[in-house]
């Protein structure tokens, strides 16, 4: 399925917006836990009980951001019946692009191992992430290692096949500096490990800047050749900053339709 903004201007609220939806109130606070590598942060209502889990992964050019960086999506995603966790993980130059897929990984198996004392259904976790933790929870989802992820929220970025955004002219700066390595460029690219087998239902937004639409939808036909439940959302409204900040404002339409996405796949 293909979400742009005529098929959300010519659908009504009620049918995109799950029934029960709630606005955000307040801003919740965190419990804060080491999992090895580095700490994350794990938000869940009082009273919560095998809740689903939105596991996130700030962005920032695999170089800088932090778990606090969330905006409105842990008060919004506890309004409407899910957990929320929101991790760090080393940053480069200290770390390669590798090892911070590692971190990822160790995150969430220690949230999947831990996250029912806190009222999270270890079964029911969609990986989330923007920019740069955008491609690393594609890059670990894909290859497997995010054991019994429910499925993958990806929000905007260009590094799904590095060697196509090469051959495209899409190794800007901001990208060679850190793929500076052609011989890595499959090992690190989430459509290296498409081919061949199915994988969790996918929920795929682009914004506006340079090249996200043209690799994401690459990266979407890619998928759904594999069988994949795939969700392609046209966020070229959005710059690559309001994409990930505007998500949780109740009136947003990416919020809006990857609510729907996670309700119809964990909800």
């Amino acid at each position: 399925m293909t979400i742009d903004r005529r098929t959300l201007l010519l659908a009504s609220m009620s049918t995109l917006l799950p029934a029960g939806v709630l606005a955000a109130q307040g801003k919740p606070s965190p419990e804060t836990f080491d999992y090895g590598p580095a700490k994350l942060d794990i938000y869940a209502p009082d009273g919560a009980r095998n809740l689903p889990v939105v596991f996130f992964v700030h962005g920032g050019a695999w170089r800088f951001g932090k778990r606090s960086q969330v905006n409105a999506k842990p008060a919004f995603l506890l309004a409407n019946g899910f957990c929320f966790v929101s991790i760090d993980y080393r940053m480069l130059p200290q770390v390669d692009v590798a090892t911070q897929a590692g971190d990822v990984e160790k995150a969430y198996a220690y949230v999947r191992a831990n996250i029912a004392q806190h009222g999270g259904d270890p079964n029911r976790i969609v990986g989330m992430g923007h920019s740069a933790g955008c491609h690393l929870i594609a890059l670990t989802g894909m290859r497997g290692e995010l054991p019994g992820v429910a499925g993958l929220l990806l929000d905007d970025t260009r590094a799904y096949d590095l060697a196509a955004l090469a051959k495209n002219g899409g190794m800007v700066r901001a990208y060679s500096r850190v793929f500076s390595d052609p011989s890595q460029w499959a090992v690190l690219s989430p459509a290296s490990y498409v081919d061949g087998r199915k994988h969790p239902p996918t929920f795929i937004a682009y914004s506006r800047a340079d090249g996200r639409g043209e690799q994401s939808t690459a990266f979407a036909e890619r998928l759904r050749a594999s069988g994949t439940d795939v969700t392609l959302f046209d966020g070229s409204a959005y710059t690559h900053t309001s994409i990930n900040r505007d998500f949780g404002e109740g009136d947003d339409a990416l919020t809006i339709a990857a609510l729907a996405f996670l309700k119809s796949t964990v909800g």
